[in-house]
């Protein structure tokens, strides 16, 4: 059981996939996907050759060319209906192979063509655009060349508020960002409490933080019982420094 205290009311959980959010508006989501990109867009853009290629550790074995092109290729799907979750590995290799003979801007033309359409779906249509996937990569990416920001984005908030409604523990458990609380858990029992914040829930949330990361947090208490209940993947295999 979830509840979480603030001025918003809980929302309700969504299938495993792609981390969704739920908000009324899809527009509103179409909005702010699109605002996302352009940070994204706006941080390649700088970038030589060099820098395209460069190894983005919060997704091993990818560059910063894969994460865009994964994020071409999730919203080309997404808009042509052949994705409405989490993508399989063998849908991710693919929008990859899709977009590997683009050059960087023909891949950016593409990704911004497909966005165009899901925000048309979303006003027409109500599809809501995966906002929580693109916002995670903007700050893999982000981690990845050294330009830190957009940490306290409508973005990050509105996914954070479903990671963290979404959250399911075996434990009493208490998280409190600075907005907000978020409680998971059965009534009974030694409550656990956890304060930190909203940037910090999206990367725990979504394998960015090694368990000794995740140990070393600001716990009222031994965090055991809740510990491998925090993240939807991962944890990272190493500790995550951004």
């Amino acid at each position: 059981m979830v509840r979480r205290t603030g001025p918003d009311r809980p929302q309700r959980p969504t299938p495993e996939g792609v981390i969704g959010v739920t908000v009324a508006d899809p527009a509103l989501l179409a909005r702010v996907y699109q605002a996302t990109r352009e940070r994204i867009v706006t941080l390649v853009g700088q970038l030589d050759d060099d820098g395209w290629s460069t190894a983005v550790p919060a997704c091993p074995g990818w560059s910063v060319r894969d994460v865009v092109a994964h994020q071409a290729g999730v919203a080309d799907d997404w808009v042509s209906g052949r994705l409405t979750g989490r993508p399989s590995d063998e849908q991710t290799a693919a929008q990859l192979d899709r977009f590997r003979d683009f050059a960087f801007d023909e891949l950016l033309t593409a990704w911004a063509d497909a966005a165009a359409q899901m925000e048309r779906q979303a006003e027409t249509a109500g599809v809501k655009p995966p906002l929580g996937d693109i916002t995670v990569h903007e700050h893999d990416i982000r981690s990845a060349i050294g330009q830190p920001g957009a940490r306290d984005s409508a973005a990050v908030r509105l996914a954070t508020d479903q990671l963290l409604t979404n959250l399911r523990t075996p434990a009493p458990l208490t998280v409190t960002v600075e907005d907000g609380r978020y409680r998971s858990g059965p009534d009974e029992g030694t409550e656990i409490r956890l304060r930190t914040t909203r940037f910090e829930a999206l990367r725990w949330r979504t394998g960015r933080r090694s368990r000794a990361q995740l140990v070393g947090m600001d716990w009222s208490r031994d965090p055991t019982p809740v510990l491998d209940h925090l993240y939807l993947f991962g944890p990272a295999g190493a500790d995550v420094v951004e």
